[in-house]
C-alpha cells in the first residue's frame, strides 16, 4: 500500500492562505502604493543647465517616473538653475524642480507671485560652492578677485544669487569691482580653459559633471572660502542663513586637489512643488525619488545622499501633503 499522507486540517490551510494573502499584499504595497493605479498625464519638471547636476538628476529621476508611472508623461526644461526654478514652479510654468533653499527663501521674503502656493518634496542633497581658477592663478582669497573679470553664474541662477552675496562679504561689489561675466557651468570651464575669464564660481553637488571633466584636460584650483567670511556672509541676514560653514572633500575632484579638501560653503537642495499639485502624483513622485536613491547614485554621486531620514526636513517650504501622506506610510 502506498503511504498515507498526512491531512492538512481545515485551520492550517486557512491559516497557509492567509499567509498567501498578506505574502501577496506586501509585494503589491512595493510595487503599487496604496494599490492604487499609477498617477497619468503630463508634467514638467524644470532642471538647469547643461554639465550640471540638476539636469543630469532630472534626466536619471525621469527614467526612474517611467518605472514605476509608465503612463506619466514628464517633460524636461532646462534652466538658469535655482532662482528660475523657483519662479517657474510658483508662477506655473512648472510643476516639480529642484532648488537651493537660500533661493526659495530669497523668492518668499519678497512675498514675489505664488510664493505662499511652494511647497517641499523632499530635501535631497547639499550644493557646494566652488570658485575655480588656473594653477598659476596670483588669485588667492576672494578678496583677490578685484578688478579681475569673474563669471558669477547666469542671472536667474543660484550661483549668481550666492556669488553676489559672496563678494560682497569679501568687500567687493559685483558692478563696480569685477567685470562680471554671466557664465555657468556649461560655458564656464571653457571659457577658464581659453583665456576669456581669470575666475569663476559655481554651487552644485559633488562632483559636477563640467568640472569634472575640464580636470581631464585642463589644470585649474579652487580658492578657498574660509568659515571668518562665511560669518561675514551672515551678518546679510534673510536667506544667507542657508548657506553653513563646510569642507569640500578631497575626494571630489582627485586628481585637481591632491588629498587636500577645500574650506567652502554648502546648501541644501529641495525637490519642490505646488500645493494644487495633486497629491496623490506627489506621493507617487516621493516615493520614486526615495526609492531611486542607488540606482541613480551610480551616475550622480550627489544622489547617495538622498536619506528618508532628512528628506521630510524641506524648511523653507512646507511639505506637501501627498509628500507627507508618503513619509507617513513608511514610518516605523
Amino acid at each position: 500500500m502506498p503511504p498515507t499522507r498526512p491531512r492538512i486540517s481545515s485551520r492550517r490551510a486557512l491559516q497557509a492562505a492567509a499567509a498567501g494573502v498578506v505574502a501577496l499584499g506586501l509585494l503589491l504595497w512595493w510595487l503599487l502604493p496604496l494599490g492604487e493605479a499609477p498617477p497619468s498625464g503630463t508634467i514638467t519638471f524644470s532642471t538647469g543647465t547643461k554639465a550640471g547636476v540638476y539636469q543630469q538628476y532630472g534626466r536619471l529621476l525621469r527614467n526612474e517616473f517611467d518605472k514605476d508611472m509608465p503612463d506619466l508623461r514628464v517633460t524636461l526644461k532646462t534652466s538658469d538653475g535655482s532662482q528660475e526654478n523657483v519662479r517657474l514652479v510658483a508662477t506655473g510654468g512648472a510643476d516639480f524642480t529642484i532648488a537651493a533653499a537660500d533661493a526659495v527663501d530669497t523668492y518668499e521674503l519678497a512675498n514675489q507671485t505664488g510664493a505662499g502656493q511652494l511647497r517641499g518634496v523632499a530635501r535631497l542633497y547639499d550644493d557646494y560652492v566652488q570658485l575655480i581658477v588656473p594653477r598659476d592663478s596670483d588669485i588667492r582669497s576672494v578678496a583677490d578677485l578685484r578688478n579681475k573679470r569673474v563669471a558669477i553664474g547666469r542671472p536667474r541662477s543660484g550661483v549668481r544669487l550666492i556669488a553676489n552675496r559672496v563678494l560682497k562679504a569679501a568687500g567687493l561689489d559685483a558692478k563696480h569691482d569685477i567685470t562680471p561675466f554671466a557664465d555657468g557651468i556649461d560655458t564656464g570651464p571653457d571659457q577658464l580653459k581659453k583665456g576669456g575669464i581669470d575666475a569663476f564660481f559655481w554651487s552644485g553637488g559633488l562632483p559636477t559633471q563640467g568640472l569634472a571633466s575640464l580636470a581631464d584636460n585642463f589644470t585649474f584650483r579652487f580658492v578657498p572660502i574660509p568659515a571668518t567670511l562665511v560669518a561675514k556672509l551672515h551678518e546679510q541676514g534673510g536667506a544667507t542663513r542657508y548657506y553653513r560653514a563646510t569642507n569640500m572633500p578631497e575626494s571630489a575632484y582627485p586628481s585637481i586637489q591632491n588629498g587636500v579638501a577645500v574650506p567652502t560653503i554648502a546648501v541644501s537642495n529641495l525637490l519642490m512643488t505646488r500645493a494644487d499639485v495633486d497629491a496623490k502624483l506627489t506621493e507617487w513622485v516621493t516615493r520614486a525619488v526615495i526609492k531611486s536613491r542607488d540606482e541613480i547614485g551610480r551616475n550622480v554621486h550627489s544622489a547617495q545622499l538622498v536619506d528618508l531620514r532628512t528628506a521630510i526636513y524641506t524648511d523653507p517650504l512646507t511639505l506637501h501633503d501627498g509628500a507627507r501622506r508618503y513619509y507617513e506610510s513608511v514610518k516605523p
